[in-house]
């Protein structure tokens, strides 16, 4: 018997048994033919159709499996049709021949509708199904105890502007981009807690703790300080520390002709049609993996999918500043001429490499945003008709080998705290997290003795706040850290966590420990020091409003740290105010008392930051537009805007779309009787179009977001119309009370 055939069906036959719904095919072999790399990279397809399907994200398992969601329904054709079908599905790569390339597929989830995001955190899978985001343990390979952790994590908004990201941070809370909410769960309970709101589609972090994120328009975003260490003052909201854009040039250079939505406008293509500048940034990632040169640490790598390719951007860390800088002028990290490649996430791999989550799809423009030239531009060239596909690539250095992936199921305490001292990023975080999980008491002493013993300053802040999961920090480790010569940014962890351990017992300690920090005019120290000393008022309030007034004399025009000082003194902004007041007068002091005037004005007008006040993502004009137009109007004049025959005249085109915005509101408002003319073609029709103004299910704002989308979808763009208006204009009715005549509406002077 041939023993090799033997044992392959003895595999596949457990496989298909043990599993949950299995693919398996041949593996394919794609070019790559079509794209650039930078010299001293490798780039390799590790998993894609027919395994995978319009991918957007993906996490990976403590096996090193990749985790692939598949965003199926989105976009399946120019009218954005079936969107809310079932289709969206989590999958488990594998290879078992073990040649770097996916062989096999299993199902972990299906009939999802727009997945989005997951995490693998206490050893289960987080995951967002809009508007639910859900946690679920893995019982071989399935999901088991399924809990609602959040009912309204996406509540609303266009399927390009909803929350995303379920990105673990070395603080042990989950970040999200196009949010302003954190996740934690703590003793079995899930808490949910205000944060900053940002960016758009991806969300990164560096090894400090800081977080990275963008805008379409704006490839790198991020903050200058650690997250929630501004916040804490609900009446003021901060503009000098968070939200920062850090690349000033927004500039890229694609292979080919650029397909973008606003193509036609001004500036957006330069020569040879090639796109100028980002338009569709997303998906950052601070590369951490520790198998590229010394000089990628830390670069941040940015996906551009409109333009085929992904930038690189270099980190420059300044005190109380952060700036990124492209590093070439006229080429890109990768770059293809294929216009399938549609790269939108990115992420560190437990090998050190870097992965890539190529959508490969001709469409990534929402039928909510799509404009006519796009659309148009999309036929002409068959865009549309790259669909059903989907790859992970990965990028490896040629200089360096992968790192071997940790089996961590089979470490002692010992080697799964050694790991804290690993070059990768991700089996550092991921370690963090295992032991948290495990919880065990043994763990701690060994934790502790790192904390004490390594020069390692980054396995040092992993175990510091590992032993913050656990339960297991106390103010005797921290205060041991800033008593020493720590770096600045280990010191700058340590105030922040201190401040948990505020207590009458801690206070001479505490100033003695700022004292010191002080004398090593830092920024960043001072920063830190003045934003964490809210708990620590009620204690020693004149000695601790005393450094504050010193911190922020120091700093008198430098909002950065003025802004800490607002966080600590939260409900105490018109005390803090008199006490600023009462002493000796400083010109340096006229940015903070400004600063501290605007908080307590906010107070008085019971004027809340957006960080407290925003439960939910709102849904947009145009897709709001867009949804009415789908249930209301498409019946008629169909969903591309082409009319129907006998029915109803196309909007593609119009003059009554493309010009006067009050007297299309007209229209929608009390409605139009043919026969008309559009495009110099006059249709005659045998019904009325009849108008939503006597409808009380349609809003003002209802009627401004159908305009809002029609101005978007069937012309070259241009101004709106404001509910106010459309109030003024529901008195102005047709001359027979019913609808209006193409006739009437032109005699019309609006």
């Amino acid at each position: 018997m041939n023993f090799k055939i033997y044992y392959s069906i003895i595999l596949m036959l457990t496989l298909s048994l043990v599993g949950c719904k299995l693919k398996t095919f041949k593996e394919p072999v794609i070019s790559l033919d079509a794209y650039r790399i930078v010299d001293g990279f490798d780039l390799k397809v590790v998993a894609s159709e027919p395994f995978i399907e319009a991918p957007v994200v993906m996490d990976f398992d403590n096996k090193g499996r990749m985790w692939i969601v598949e965003m199926k329904g989105y976009m399946q054709n120019l009218e954005g049709t079936g969107e809310d079908e079932p289709n969206g599905v989590i999958s488990i790569m594998e290879d078992l021949d073990n040649d770097g390339v996916t062989d096999h597929a299993k199902v972990f989830l299906d009939s999802l509708v727009l997945p989005r995001a997951i995490a693998h955190v206490y050893g289960g899978l987080l995951y967002a199904e809009p508007p639910n985001l859900w946690f679920v343990d893995i019982k071989k390979d399935k999901p088991a105890n399924k809990v609602l952790v959040d009912s309204i994590y996406s509540y609303g908004g266009n399927v390009e502007h909803q929350p995303n990201g379920l990105m673990m941070n070395i603080d042990n809370w989950i970040y999200n981009a196009k949010s302003n909410f954190r996740y934690q769960r703590s003793n079995g309970k899930w808490i949910k807690e205000p944060t900053t709101y940002r960016g758009q589609w991806g969300i990164s972090k560096d090894n400090f703790g800081r977080l990275y994120y963008n805008t379409n328009a704006t490839q790198l975003v991020g903050d200058y300080v650690l997250p929630n260490t501004v916040i804490n003052n609900p009446y003021y909201k901060p503009r000098h520390s968070v939200n920062k854009i850090l690349t000033p040039n927004q500039k890229v250079y694609p292979l080919h002709p650029t397909s973008v939505n606003r193509g036609y406008s001004k500036g957006t293509l330069g020569k040879d049609s090639l796109l100028v500048n980002v338009t569709a940034a997303c998906g950052p990632l601070v590369y951490r993996g520790g198998q590229f040169e010394a000089a990628y640490t830390e670069n941040v790598f940015v996906c551009v999918p409109e333009a085929n390719l992904i930038k690189r951007n270099v980190l420059n860390f300044q005190g109380d500043k952060i700036t990124a800088n492209q590093p070439w002028d006229t080429k890109e990290f990768i770059a293809s001429t294929d216009e399938g490649f549609r790269p939108v996430n990115l992420f560190n791999g437990p090998d050190g490499s870097m992965y890539i989550v190529d959508m490969h799809r001709g469409i990534i423009q929402d039928k909510a945003y799509l404009s006519p030239y796009l659309l148009n531009r999309m036929r002409r060239i068959k865009l549309d008709t790259i669909i059903g596909m989907g790859r992970i690539l990965k990028v490896t250095s040629q200089e360096n080998n992968e790192n071997k992936i940790p089996n961590f199921e089979e470490f002692s305490d010992v080697e799964l705290v050694d790991l804290l001292n690993h070059t990768n990023g991700w089996v550092r975080d991921r370690t963090q997290q295992i032991l948290i999980e495990k919880n065990q008491n043994t763990a701690v002493p060994i934790l502790v003795k790192l904390i004490q013993n390594s020069n390692n300053e980054l396995a040092k802040l992993h175990a510091l706040y590992t032993l913050k999961g656990m339960g297991a920090l106390t103010f005797d480790i921290l205060k041991n850290i800033l008593n020493i010569n720590s770096s600045v940014l280990l010191s700058a962890h340590g105030f922040v966590l201190i401040e948990n351990f505020a207590s009458e017992e801690n206070v001479e300690s505490m100033l003695e420990l700022i004292k010191k920090g002080r004398l090593r005019n830092q920024v960043e120290l001072d920063f830190y020091t003045a934003a964490s000393l809210g708990s620590w008022l009620q204690y020693s309030k004149d000695d601790f409003y005393l450094l504050l007034v010193a911190i922020s004399d120091k700093y008198g025009a430098n909002s950065f740290v003025q802004e800490g000082i607002l966080n600590s003194i939260r409900g105490r902004t018109e005390e803090f105010k008199t006490y600023v007041d009462g002493n000796e007068k400083n010109i340096s002091r006229d940015l903070i008392s400004k600063l501290l005037e605007t908080a307590i004005q906010n107070k008085e007008d019971n004027r809340e930051t957006s960080i407290y006040s925003k439960k939910t993502v709102n849904t947009d004009s145009r897709t709001a537009g867009y949804n009415t137009f789908k249930t209301v109007c498409a019946a008629c004049h169909g969903i591309d805007g082409n009319g129907i025959e006998e029915v109803a005249p196309p909007l593609n085109g119009s003059e009554f779309i493309e010009g006067s915005k009050d007297r299309l509101a007209l229209i929608i408002l009390h409605g139009l009787s043919g026969p008309i003319h559009v495009n110099g073609v006059l249709y005659k029709l045998n019904g009325v179009m009849p108008g939503l103004a006597k409808n009380s299910a349609f809003s003002d704002s209802d009627i401004s977001n159908i305009i809002s989308y029609l101005n978007n979808a069937f012309t070259k763009g241009g101004k709106g119309i404001g509910t106010d208006r459309i109030r003024a204009l529901r008195d102005k009715k047709p001359k027979n009370g019913e609808q209006f005549t193409e006739e009437e509406l032109l005699k019309l002077i609006l």
